[in-house]
C-alpha cells in the first residue's frame, strides 16, 4: 500500500489545528493560537507536497 507524499502532514495539521481551536478556552490564548498556526503550517506544507507529487504514484504503478 502506497501513501501519497504529503498526506500524513496534512492530516496531522488538520488534527492539530482543530485541537488548537478546541482548546482556546482551556489553554492561554497565545499557546492555543500557536497550535493553530503550527497546524496550518503543516496543512500548507503537506498540500504543497500533495500537489507537487500528484503524479508520482501513477508513475510508480506503470
Amino acid at each position: 500500500m502506497h501513501t501519497r507524499e504529503g498526506l500524513i502532514p496534512t492530516i496531522l495539521g488538520t488534527a492539530v489545528t482543530t485541537s488548537g481551536f478546541a482548546m482556546k478556552k482551556i489553554l492561554p490564548t497565545p499557546l492555543a493560537w500557536g497550535l493553530v498556526g503550527f497546524g496550518l503550517a503543516h496543512i500548507v506544507l503537506g498540500s504543497i507536497d500533495l500537489v507537487e507529487h500528484r503524479n508520482s504514484l501513477e508513475n510508480e504503478l506503470y
